[in-house]
């Protein structure tokens, strides 16, 4: 395992760094790109995948922009088997994010979700928002 500090963002704060490129997200997600490791799993690139394809997004990006994102993603990103499952937040929609930061020992989960946030820390993995997050940058 690296020792490389490990970030896990929700779908939402992923979307926004695509969609909006000078956007706090973007920020965050391409400080994560330079400084540490982006976790993924496959729930969470399939939720990705899946939300990144509705109709509403076309007229924010391409879908050849949504497979390039979507690529270089997956070439940067670190794929976090899940081996260890969790039922701990309120929506059970986001027990995924739970799952990919501990399974791939993640220090941080950035996130806009509420749910998500009421958790933090959550067994040791500080769950913060992006606004916060580039605080600490």
């Amino acid at each position: 395992m690296s020792n490389r500090v490990r970030y896990v963002f929700d779908t939402n704060v992923i979307i926004s760094a695509l969609l909006f490129k000078n956007s706090k997200p973007a920020q965050a997600f391409q400080y994560t790109l330079a400084n540490g490791e982006i976790l993924l799993s496959l729930d969470l690139l399939e939720e990705l995948n899946e939300v990144l394809g509705r109709k509403k997004f076309n007229k924010y990006v391409t879908n050849e922009e949504r497979e390039e994102f979507l690529e270089a993603l997956i070439e940067r990103a670190v794929l976090i088997e899940i081996v260890e499952n969790v039922q701990e937040c309120r929506d059970p929609k986001d027990d995924k994010v739970l799952e990919l930061a501990l399974n791939g020992e993640a220090h941080y989960i950035i996130t806009g979700d509420r749910y998500l946030l009421v958790l933090n820390p959550f067994r040791n993995v500080r769950v913060i928002t992006v606004e916060d997050f580039l605080k600490t940058i």
